[in-house]
This record gives C-alpha cells, sequence and structure tokens, in this order.
C-alpha cells in the first residue's frame, strides 16, 4: 500500500486470485448453494401446507433465506475477475473512462448489499414478530401494528440508505471502497441493534415461559431451553459481525484521516480473513435458521397440545403466524 493516495489508482494494483482464494470462493459459493436449494425445497413444501398466516410467515423465512444463498453463491461462483481486475476490493470513481471495470466493481458491493440486507431481513423479521407478542403480554391494552407492516417499514428504510450510497457514489462524491465504508458503518450499527434487541427481547420471552408455565403447570423447559441456545448463537453472529464491520470502518476512516481519501488496496490476507469469518459465519446461521424451522414443522403436531400453554400460542390463537416466529428464536 502506498504512503500517499491522490487517486483510485492504488484500487488496481494488479493481484491475481491466489489458489487459496479460488478454493475458497468455489467452498462458499457451493455451500451457499446447497442452502439455497434446501431453502426453495422447504418453501415448496411450505407453500402446499394449510394456508393461514402461519404457512405466510414461514414461507417469507425461507424466501429471504432463498435470496440471501442465491444472491450469496452467485457472488462466489461467479469469478472474481468478472466483476474486477482485482480480486481485493478496489477504488474507483463512477463514469471513470480511464477505468471502465467500475461498472463491475460496483455491481459487485450492490451484489453484496442486496445479500446482506436479505440476510438481515431474517432477523428483522423475527424481532418485530417478537416485540408484537412481547407486547400483547406486557401491554395487553395498548394498540398493535401489524407486524408485516413495521417489517416493511424498517426494509424499506434499509434499502433507501443504500440508494443513497448508490446515488453518492455515481455522483462522484466517493469511490466504490467509499461504499464499502458505508456499507460496514451501517452493518456494525444494525449488528449492534440486533444483539441489544435479542438480547432484551430473550429475557423477557423467558419470564412469560415461566410465569405462564408455573400458571398452566406445563414444563416450558425446553422452550426455555431453546431461547438460551438460539440467544447465544445468534449474538454470537451479530456481536462478530459488528466487530468485523466497526474494524472493517475504523480501517478505512482512520487511512481516510491521514490521506483524505479512502481509495487503497487490501491485502489479500486482511481481506482473506475477513471474508472466510464474514461468510462462513453466514453459512451457519442460515443453516441454524433451517435447522429450526424444519424442527417447527415435524413437531408442531406432536407440540401443538402443550403449546396452547406457552407463549407460542397462549393468548395469540387468532394471530397464528407468531407463532413459528416465537418458534424459531426462542
Amino acid at each position: 500500500m502506498q504512503d500517499s493516495v491522490t487517486s483510485p489508482a492504488p484500487g488496481f494494483v494488479a493481484d491475481e486470485t491466489t489458489s487459496f482464494e479460488r478454493y475458497s470462493d468455489l467452498m462458499l459459493g457451493l455451500a451457499f448453494l446447497a442452502t439455497a436449494l434446501v431453502a426453495a425445497k422447504r418453501m415448496s413444501t411450505s407453500r402446499q401446507q394449510q394456508g393461514g398466516a402461519e404457512t405466510t410467515v414461514v414461507t417469507a423465512f425461507y424466501s429471504l433465506i432463498l435470496l440471501t444463498s442465491v444472491l450469496r453463491s452467485a457472488w462466489f461462483l461467479i469469478p472474481s475477475t468478472v466483476w474486477q481486475p482485482s480480486y481485493t476490493p478496489m477504488a474507483v470513481f463512477a463514469w471513470d473512462a480511464d477505468h471502465p471495470a467500475w461498472v463491475g466493481a460496483s455491481l459487485s458491493e450492490v451484489t453484496v448489499t442486496a445479500g446482506s440486507l436479505a440476510l438481515f431481513s431474517i432477523f428483522i423479521l423475527i424481532l418485530v414478530y417478537w416485540a408484537d407478542i412481547l407486547k400483547k403480554y406486557f401491554h395487553p391494552g395498548s394498540r398493535r401494528s401489524l407486524p408485516m407492516v413495521t417489517f416493511l417499514g424498517l426494509v424499506l428504510g434499509l434499502i433507501a440508505l443504500e440508494l443513497v450510497n448508490l446515488a453518492l457514489f455515481l455522483f462522484g462524491l466517493y469511490t466504490t471502497e467509499g461504499m464499502i465504508l458505508f456499507n460496514a458503518v451501517l452493518l456494525a450499527v444494525v449488528s449492534i441493534i440486533c444483539v441489544c434487541e435479542i438480547t432484551i427481547f430473550s429475557h423477557r420471552f423467558r419470564t412469560v415461559l415461566k410465569t405462564l408455565g408455573a400458571i398452566n403447570q406445563v414444563s416450558t423447559d425446553s422452550q426455555v431451553r431453546r431461547i438460551v441456545w438460539i440467544t447465544v448463537t445468534g449474538n454470537l453472529f451479530f456481536f462478530t459481525r459488528a466487530l468485523l464491520e466497526t474494524v472493517f470502518a475504523v480501517k478505512l476512516l482512520v487511512y481516510w484521516h491521514k490521506y483524505h481519501t479512502v481509495a487503497k488496496s487490501f491485502t489479500h490476507l486482511w481481506w482473506d480473513a475477513y471474508t472466510l469469518i464474514t461468510y462462513w459465519s453466514e453459512v451457519i446461521i442460515l443453516a441454524l435458521m433451517l435447522y429450526i424451522l424444519q424442527s417447527r414443522f415435524t413437531g408442531a403436531q406432536q407440540a401443538a397440545a402443550a403449546a396452547v400453554a406457552t407463549t407460542n400460542t397462549a393468548g395469540y390463537s387468532k394471530v397464528p403466524d407468531a407463532e413459528p416466529v416465537a418458534t424459531a428464536d426462542v
């Protein structure tokens, strides 16, 4: 990396993709592709089930998992040279006639961003339904908004921010690595919020479950254990993501403060480590979601009677779409 940068030229350092990076991308692409195939099959099965709000919500979960996996597998399975000349992120301004690779570089970042939004939307949907269920128990007299309306509002808000990011890039305010910096800050903030919300809602759900179990003389130990398990794994994922994105953003900000630009070349070692930790953690969390949703389906009939006395259904039978959400993450 050069000590002084006055243009996006350093982003065009000729760095060939290493054999390790090709193998790593292939493995990640196949892992996401396998996840996409499972999600597509499950979504098809879900849509054939008896209609209702519950089926709609479960199908929405599978749709988001499918969208995330398809976008990620496409990004990894398409050779990196198709996106841009450099395997590591490159810094180039939009409409730069001397560097037409800005098109592929920006499309690469848009594809990554779309996948991240789809992934985070899964947990936004979960948290929205958690909030709706808990509001019924802790504030029974208050007016409740439609969960899907709230969910769509939050997701559209994130999409609007990303459109602003793209517009600022297209207007030439910063390079493609400026887009990366914007996304790193946004994802770090959203990850921290998710950690806080999951922790708070988990504590409240355990309180509700234990109270209902005592009142109805029904054991809720399995549900409580599931809450703890998902809380730990979910928080571990989001804490790791927040840490990675924060380090990523700070690294770029420090460079910008020193050289008044975020146009820089990432080393292969740094970028490889970031890629491996970030995207294998996504594969794990998506596989975990598929496992939990499958467990919800296969155990639904056996657990139906007991679930009436728990937070999954108690006092909430008129809104069955909350059941799979609570089960999926509780």
